[in-house]
């Protein structure tokens, strides 16, 4: 078996798995930003993906090649793929029951703390299977790796993995970079002392830690500083730990504008775009495209535009809001609660406001990727407002595919609002009358201003495309 030169590890791979009706495997090749980076990345060179194996299919898949190692995927740039049928139980516990449950929530500070969390002998039970879930892709990525390798970790599932690569192979360069906010000590100190420290140590096992937002890397390195002792230099952003000097970086990842404009002229987007006209005629538009997700806020952009309704009256039968809000963690309860109150809101709204020719609220609760991208292309307003996000690509996605011109209206709590606040309108996610008004703004903005402005956001939110970003993450391991 050829060892890889260059190995990433996360929890989804590139790729997904389907059973058909005879009973054989086909794939899809995943979407989103990592994979069109790595695909290209890994173009010429031996490079493996780690990932778990996530349906049945998967698992399928897995078990045939015997060690989890899949050979014959196209359309990946010629990378291969090792997917990990790891206990369910132990994934069970360590996504849904840590990852999701428990890091998820603090760092983006969620917890109702007069309520949650308890950290009892249950939660021991889960953290332990977190790390067996991260051992796990240690011993696949130590398997796979030629000497000298370079290694890319994604995100919080699997924060233990550098460290536990360090201990074994000190020859590799390894990378971690977190997709999520972190929280500030004030925070984070939440967890138990060990488990803080576990998280925090074995992240920096990596020779180079990458953040969305200066603000997260920040938090980080107070993190080290405070519960750690770790030496910190906050101006050069480096930690020095355990007889090493780990840099700390800021990567803001860029929309992918040219594979987003291919995709949004299929035909299947332009019959979305017809349909969703239909409905809500020559309206103006106010849209936003979420996960049904706790930190999305969701329910504040409602009542923000339920808000704007009642104090704005003029906008009455003049404005539509398509709310797009797909299902995300329906294993987690909080987030099965949200979601109905995301729905029942909904139905609140259209009851108090609309008419037989007009729909106030377009609410759409399920997975359409074809139709996301109808409404990037249509939206007068993008509404994006989350409580706290490590970067939202939403935010730069909508800007690119607009047709004539979007304003953004942006929460401060976005890491995307550190590249693209100078031109949108930033707004305090929790003061839903504050983002009333700004809405109002954004719809009220003359043409000529609210197109320079998206041209401008267009501008920052292509700066670093998924290549470019995962590239500079390997070139930081040199």
């Amino acid at each position: 078996m050829d060892k890889a030169q260059i190995l990433v590890a996360s929890n989804r791979g590139p790729v997904s798995f389907s059973i058909g009706a005879d009973g054989s495997l086909g794939h899809r090749r995943g979407g989103g930003g990592l994979v069109s980076g790595l695909s290209s990345a890994a173009e010429g060179t031996d490079t493996l993906w780690v990932c778990a194996a996530l349906s049945d299919a998967d698992r399928k898949a897995a078990a045939e090649s015997g060690d989890g190692r899949i050979d014959r995927v196209a359309d990946l740039g010629g990378m291969h793929v090792t997917m990990l049928d790891i206990p369910q139980d132990v994934f069970a516990n360590a996504y849904t029951g840590i990852a999701n449950s428990t890091l998820w929530f603090v760092q983006h500070m969620l917890y109702d703390t007069a309520n949650a969390p308890d950290f009892d002998a249950g939660f021991r039970a889960r953290w332990a299977d977190y790390r067996a879930y991260n051992a796990a892709f240690a011993e696949a990525l130590l398997t796979g790796s030629a000497e000298g390798a370079k290694v890319a970790v994604q995100d919080y599932h699997l924060a233990l993995l550098p460290r536990m690569l360090r201990g074994r192979r000190p020859d590799l360069r390894i990378a971690h970079f977190s997709h999520t906010p972190w929280a500030p000590p004030e925070y984070f100190r939440l967890l138990p002392a060990d488990v803080r420290r576990e998280l925090l140590e074995g992240m920096l096992g990596a020779d180079h830690l990458g953040f969305l937002s200066p603000r997260w890397a920040d938090a980080f390195l107070r993190c080290c500083a405070e519960f750690l002792r770790a030496t910190v230099d906050p101006a050069r952003r480096t930690v020095e730990y355990g007889g090493r000097v780990i840099g700390v970086e800021v990567h803001a990842l860029g929309a992918d504008a040219d594979g987003l404009r291919e995709r949004a002229a299929a035909d299947d987007v332009a019959e979305r775009a017809a349909a969703l006209r239909e409905r809500v005629g020559d309206r103006r538009l106010i849209v936003r495209v979420d996960r049904t997700e706790l930190s999305k806020n969701i329910v504040r952009g409602l009542e923000a535009y339920r808000e704007l309704l009642r104090s704005r009256p003029e906008w009455r039968g003049r404005v539509s809001h398509l709310a797009f809000a797909y299902p995300s963690r329906t294993d987690v309860p909080e987030y099965l609660a949200y979601t109905e109150r995301v729905r029942r809101l909904a139905e609140e709204i259209t009851e108090e406001f609309a008419t037989p020719d007009w729909a106030p609220l377009v609410l759409e609760v399920n997975d359409d990727f074809p139709r996301s991208l109808a409404a990037y292309r249509m939206a007068d307003v993008l509404l994006v407002n989350p409580i706290r996000d490590g970067m939202n690509l939403v935010a730069k996605e909508g800007p690119v595919l607009s047709e004539h011109g979007c304003a953004l209206v942006l929460s401060t709590e976005a890491g995307a609002a550190d590249e693209l606040g100078a031109d949108a309108l930033l707004v305090n996610p929790y003061d839903v009358v504050e983002t009333a008004e700004a809405l109002h703004t954004a719809l009220s903005m003359p043409d000529g201003e609210r197109s320079a402005r998206c041209e401008r956001l267009v501008e920052a939110a292509t700066a670093l495309p998924p290549t470019r970003w995962f590239r500079r993450q390997l070139d930081a391991l040199r």
